[in-house]
């Protein structure tokens, strides 16, 4: 069986491929690297450089004829999307909408799609399941949550299966502290070089962290489970921000106190998502405790940023 995997040279994308890979899959990488990483490709996948919203992307269906398309390609970014809703719709909804279409035409038996927490918005109740009212409070949430329409639609129109999936709050290994980076990924950063984080609020603001791997495996599952659902992919636990920079320090053997700033505007105080349905139509559980994935992550960046050290000097 052959998988295509858009933004497979991504943070999440990436863990997928070597999943697939490892479970015996032929994988197909699509990915324009504006965000990915040529050494998060896994070299027994085939790597096609392209953009999703490309008009040509048909010529890579045409010439691999993937069996399941995996969608993680995305704009994520929730500030650029409220500072340009016009490339996050692109990019977000015209390249979903786009792909689609060459699953259609090439006979794709399903796809599973990278949803999000975000299409929520500020939750009514807690835990957050999948029959919550949608209601972003960002253009990112809205072009998340419009492509679930379009799914729907194919489906019922050519038959073609999917799954969603709804991620909460997604950290670990190869997630990028810069740019789109999550708060964990960017306190492993700061603590690192021995820098103290820098918490929006109070830190009693909570969320739901489930680990890369754990999301990883929720998508290989989809593949033959959960056809034409929508899926919440979670810990159904909450953290605190305070509680999340007490477990790194202790992971560390730091003691580094936070810096307390102003909150940011429209951010959700308190978020967490029910895992139940996830149980059920994917026989899916996280694996990962926090602790067990914080300490995996932090392991991975204090042995990059030495060897980055070391490169650096031999530069010198």
């Amino acid at each position: 069986m052959k998988v295509l995997v858009t933004g497979g040279a991504g943070f999440i994308g990436s863990h997928i491929v070597d999943l697939l890979i490892e479970n015996g899959y032929e994988v197909v990488i699509v990915d324009n690297l504006s965000t990915g990483k040529e050494e998060f490709i896994n070299k027994k996948a085939i790597f096609r450089k392209k953009d999703i919203t490309d008009e040509d992307l048909y010529k890579i269906f045409e010439k691999e004829k993937p069996d399941y398309v995996i969608h993680q390609a995305a704009q994520i970014d929730v500030q650029k999307s409220i500072d340009n809703p016009v490339f996050d719709a692109k990019v977000n909804i015209l390249g979903t909408v786009n792909l689609l279409e060459y699953c259609r035409k090439s006979g794709v038996k399903k796809v599973i799609y990278a949803s999000s927490a975000a299409v929520y918005g500020n939750p009514e109740y807690l835990p957050i399941d999948e029959e919550h009212r949608i209601n972003p409070i960002s253009y990112y949430g809205i072009s998340k949550q419009t492509p679930e329409h379009y799914f729907d639609v194919y489906s019922q129109l050519y038959g073609l299966k999917y799954t969603i999936l709804r991620y909460a709050n997604v950290y670990g290994v190869r997630q990028d502290p810069k740019g789109e980076g999550g708060v964990i990924s960017i306190f492993i950063d700061k603590m690192l070089k021995g820098e103290r984080p820098i918490i929006f609020g109070d830190g009693n603001q909570t969320r739901d962290f489930v680990y890369v791997k754990d999301v990883a495996k929720a998508n290989f599952l989809a593949l033959e489970k959960g056809d034409n659902e929508i899926v919440n992919i979670s810990t159904n636990r909450t953290t605190t921000i305070n509680e999340l920079v007490y477990v790194m320090n202790k992971i560390m053997g730091t003691s580094l106190k936070p810096i307390y700033t102003e909150p940011r505007k429209g951010d959700i105080v308190h978020s967490y998502l029910d895992n139940k349905k996830a149980l059920d139509v994917l026989g899916w559980k996280p694996e990962y405790s926090l602790e067990d994935g914080l300490r995996e992550t932090i392991e991975y960046y204090r042995v990059k940023y030495a060897e980055d050290e070391v490169a650096v000097m031999k530069e010198k």
